[in-house]
């Protein structure tokens, strides 16, 4: 008791450190605006040879009229600016959840074998989405920091070496799962009922062929937040969306399919929305020129990867720790199963905001690096960090408020309807607190390339406390699933510790020179 007393002044003191004055950069409204150039240079960028895009060029490497800060340095970013890439990624991420949610409900109605496989199979889903996600932010990473630093033709560079990473590996991951599918669900859930597993292998083997699409879109997605225009991905997010949905209701309610009624509309979605993304990414008026010939860079690949890997390890491995610790769920029958499944949708509502915030740290942080800028980075890292906490503070609170009849969409016996809602109750209570600092601010020293510090805390911190602790408190004590996500608090209280004491110590500013 006493050492856990003591964490929790550490982890206060940490809190208070970080959100304290000294780390706050105030606004200097009376100083005079102008146009930002970048330490050194000679003013007014090279002309654009894009047609019509010097002015997109010149806003995004200069931008509007903004206040000044502390020591008359104007900005990166406005308060609109920052809105503008921020609101269209809640809308991404809002309509991504609803879909998931959206599959859930209607898979339901296919029995609790279908709902617990679609289920299981989704975890492995998650895992190969992060790789390709943790990819897509090593290219926006490098393409951010190209564009604060004011180097137009790296940036495009790094924009085609994205595009062409992504292609090749969704083509190798989709093949893997396909020809896999069924070892694979054996290795990470052990012995389940028949059913389930049949269940599972059907849908992973169809879900796979969408992998080279999803991955093409997520590398798409990234080059146009790296920008700041986040408005096209909401545009095809929510075409995509609409194609799912629409989907799903026709082939499981009107041809009477079964995971496979969800799996295919995912597949049609997926390849509509990687045409599209590539169709924009290629015209000719877009602010970055993507070559249309494509050949493997090894200097920029390597850059692209050096960010990309560690994150790719370190989010795969989380996400292999989840799995891991839903077999252990598992054990305990179709009831855990189906209650973990639920709890996960409608957690996943509480963090949208969190999420998209996060996607827009990315881009605010590393074009701060670029431009060399440490204490901007400070001011937007404390600033989005804030909006965070509002956001996610009522979301989660919605959620607690409307949580039983949230949980009654589903078709749940009472057994299970009553664990999804304790298990929700947990997560919703404990992230309006952790959740923000635990995967909100590591985005951050991503951003300016401290990416190994980040990855190093988040496997050793899935180690030790959520699995280890989920071992104990789910499989020796007996707690099934309300033990594993204690365990998951606990996890996230370690991650805010180390990445505070991270952010304040500065020793990121080590880790973010140009390259």
């Amino acid at each position: 008791m006493g050492d856990r007393h003591g964490k929790l002044i550490f982890v206060g003191y940490s809190l208070h450190r970080f959100t304290s004055s000294r780390w706050c950069v105030k606004m200097d409204t009376s100083a005079a605006t102008g146009r930002m150039h970048a330490p050194g240079s000679g003013g007014v960028p090279e002309k654009c040879p894009v047609p019509g895009g010097e002015k997109r060029m010149t806003k995004l490497l200069h931008g509007n009229e903004k206040t000044s800060l502390n020591g008359g340095r104007e900005p990166l970013f406005s308060q609109k600016e920052l809105l503008v890439l921020a609101v269209p990624l809640l809308v991404e991420q809002l309509l991504e959840v609803t879909v998931g949610m959206a599959d859930t409900m209607m898979v339901s109605r296919c029995g609790e074998a279908a709902i617990s496989g679609v289920s299981l199979v989704d975890m492995i889903n998650n895992l190969i989405i992060v790789l390709f996600a943790a990819l897509a932010t090593g290219g926006a990473v490098v393409v951010s920091q190209y564009l604060g630093a004011k180097d137009r033709p790296d940036a495009d560079k790094s924009a085609g070496q994205l595009l062409l990473l992504s292609g090749l590996s969704g083509m190798v991951i989709g093949a893997v799962c396909f020809v896999l599918a069924r070892p694979m669900i054996r290795l990470f859930y052990g012995s389940i009922d028949a059913d389930v597993l049949d269940a599972g292998v059907k849908y992973l083997q169809i879900i796979a062929l969408s992998y080279p699409f999803l991955a093409l879109y997520n590398g798409g997605a990234a080059l146009f937040r790296s920008i700041g225009n986040s408005k096209i991905s909401m545009q095809i997010s929510f075409l995509m969306n609409i194609i799912n949905i629409v989907g799903n209701a026709v082939c499981i309610f009107g041809f009477k399919m079964g995971v496979d009624g969800v799996a295919w509309p995912s597949v049609v979605s997926r390849v509509v929305a990687a045409a599209l993304i590539l169709r924009k990414c290629y015209r000719e008026d877009a602010v970055l020129t993507v070559p249309k010939t494509l050949r493997l860079d090894g200097g920029m690949a390597k850059r692209i990867l050096g960010i990309g890997i560690p994150s790719a390890f370190e989010n795969s491995l989380f996400e292999a720790g989840r799995i891991l610790v839903v077999s252990m769920i598992s054990t305990f029958g179709t009831v855990q199963i189906a209650a973990n499944a639920v709890a996960n949708n409608l957690d996943g509502m509480g963090v949208i905001p969190g999420k998209a915030i996060s996607l827009a740290m990315i881009t605010v942080v590393g074009r701060c690096i670029g431009a060399g800028d440490h204490e901007q980075t400070v001011y937007y890292t404390r600033k989005l960090l804030l909006w965070a906490y509002i956001t996610m503070g009522l979301s989660n609170g919605a959620i607690l408020l409307f949580l039983r009849q949230l949980v009654g969409i589903y078709a749940l016996s009472g057994e299970t309807m009553e664990l999804a809602i304790t298990l929700v109750t947990i997560h919703a209570g404990c992230a309006i607190i952790f959740w923000p600092l635990s995967f909100v601010l590591p985005n951050a020293l991503r951003a300016a390339n401290d990416v190994k510090f980040t990855m190093v805390v988040s496997i050793l911190s899935m180690a030790c406390w959520r699995l280890g602790f989920s071992y104990l408190l789910c499989v020796r004590m007996g707690w099934g699933a309300v033990g594993v996500w204690v365990a998951m608090v606990i996890d996230w209280t370690c991650r805010v510790t180390c990445f505070v004491v991270r952010f304040v110590s500065g020793a990121w500013k080590k880790k973010c020179v140009a390259k």
